[in-house]
């Protein structure tokens, strides 16, 4: 597996797994998984349906328990820590399906993401939000159910950032999104890593991931089968046929 550097001589990565091995039951789903992402960085997590993707993420932010292998977040172990802490740590997840409180207003949804951290600063943080997705000040009051698709990941990206993330992990957020608002999330997420956000994009949608990323790791039946920039990912046939599709 060809791997790359994350970040200048000297320099700590903001998130390293070493080895990370999880499942469900008897199930094992994640085979000793080394991956790292820089402060500041895009990285892609790539793979088919099965792979293991959300199965690392959840692992990681303490959803799913870790069998073996270490855990490192901004410094500090966080391998088997209770979920509630990796939040407080600043390590925040956008999940599949947005996840919202559908009888709740979009406000409620946003002011909820300040619960565990960023609660000083919620009012400050809800302007900012509001001033990224300016729909979402005009439905303030809207319950989070009658969204539409796109307004929904805007209100679980805007729930995510009211948390004052260091590292936002997007998981699948184009996932059944139309075209033309998928352009737009992506260029949104291309806008918040310039602002000094770092991301780990779990995605399908493997060309526009690509486009905005710095790295990407290609994960198959719950190991990594290759890492890289995008343009060594693209430059290998193998890699596009076998598991990029593209």
């Amino acid at each position: 597996m060809k791997r790359s550097s994350v970040s200048g001589p000297g320099d700590a990565p903001l998130l390293a797994i070493d080895g990370l091995r999880a499942g469900y039951g008897q199930v094992e789903v994640l085979r000793g998984v080394s991956l790292a992402i820089g402060a500041g960085e895009i990285v892609a997590l790539l793979g088919s349906n099965g792979a293991g993707k959300s199965t690392l993420i959840n692992a990681v932010c303490g959803l799913v328990h870790a069998n073996a292998g270490d855990v490192r977040f901004d410094g500090r172990a966080i391998t088997r820590v209770h979920y509630k802490r990796i939040v407080e740590a600043g390590l925040i997840q956008v999940p599949e399906g947005r996840k919202l409180f559908p009888n709740l207003t979009v406000r409620e949804n946003l002011e909820l993401g300040a619960y565990r951290r960023g609660r000083a600063r919620r009012a400050e943080n809800l302007e900012r939000v509001f001033g990224i997705f300016p729909r979402l000040r005009e439905r303030e009051q809207q319950k989070a159910g009658t969204l539409s698709g796109g307004e929904q990941q805007m209100c679980a990206i805007g729930r995510g950032l009211m948390s004052e993330p260091k590292l936002l992990v997007l998981d699948e957020p184009s996932l059944g999104l139309a075209p033309r608002v998928v352009d737009e999330l992506f260029e949104l997420i291309r806008t918040l890593n310039a602002q000094g956000l770092a991301i780990l994009l779990v995605e399908q949608n493997v060309g526009q991931s690509l486009q905005i990323a710095h790295r990407a790791y290609v994960l198959e039946n719950g190991a990594l089968r290759f890492s890289g920039t995008p343009a060594e990912l693209l430059a290998s046939a193998e890699l596009k046929r076998a598991y990029l599709g593209v």
